[in-house]
């Protein structure tokens, strides 16, 4: 499970020792609206408190945020995503927010990933694959850890991931609900120093930038 208790100068730590679902019910979200975990339910922002306030209260107040700002990003979602629910939006988000932290890029990303799960096409993002490894993650992947199948694991397995993976921002929401408009089903980071990525469209295309971005070569 996901939920950690916050620790923090003056809260109070009744998350301690709750799983996700006992947290979930803590903070009074019904049974039925419950996701498999807490994972990506909460908005990342800073949220002011009183001395002596229940961490209880302010993980309340960042799952509403989240619900308000996946709802305001579902319902204006472009036309014809191939996602289901909100939950589908979210997780999408959350993989868009560990792919890029590169502004300009996050749409473009979004892209990739629509128009794969469009062709049933695998989406084989890395993020994905150091989740679900878990612990076993030593900070390098490995040809045999991209192979190692886990419910997370997108190069073994097709669509999304059963839960977020991530807290994803604002920005990562309004990119799932607002891919660019790109064809490209393939991106490598460049290397400069920008944090921007090289997008293509064909996988001869993508192994050019392979060489040239991380390999580098001409």
């Amino acid at each position: 499970t996901c939920a950690l208790p916050i620790y923090a100068e003056g809260l109070k730590n009744d998350s301690a020792n709750l799983d996700d679902a006992a947290l979930l019910q803590a903070i009074g979200v019904e049974k039925a609206a419950m996701a498999p975990t807490a994972e990506g339910l909460f908005f990342p922002d800073t949220y002011k408190y009183a001395p002596n306030t229940s961490d209880l209260q302010i993980l309340q107040q960042s799952y509403q945020t989240m619900q308000r700002k996946l709802e305001s990003a579902w319902s204006g979602r472009a036309d014809g995503l191939p996602l289901q629910t909100p939950y589908d939006l979210l997780k999408l988000a959350s993989i868009i927010e560990k792919e890029t932290g590169y502004e300009s890029d996050r749409p473009i990303v979004s892209a990739v990933m629509i128009n794969r799960l469009r062709i049933n096409m695998r989406l084989q993002t890395d993020p994905t694959v150091i989740y679900g490894l878990g612990k076993a993650y030593d900070g390098s992947l490995s040809r045999a850890d991209l192979m190692r199948d886990t419910p997370f694991n997108t190069y073994t397995r097709l669509g999304l991931p059963p839960t977020p993976i991530a807290m994803p921002s604002e920005a990562a929401l309004a990119a799932a609900a607002s891919p660019g408009d790109s064809k490209a089903l393939y991106f490598v980071a460049r290397n400069d120093g920008t944090g921007a990525s090289e997008f293509s469209e064909t996988l001869e295309a993508h192994n050019r930038a392979v060489q040239r971005f991380i390999l580098k070569r001409p």
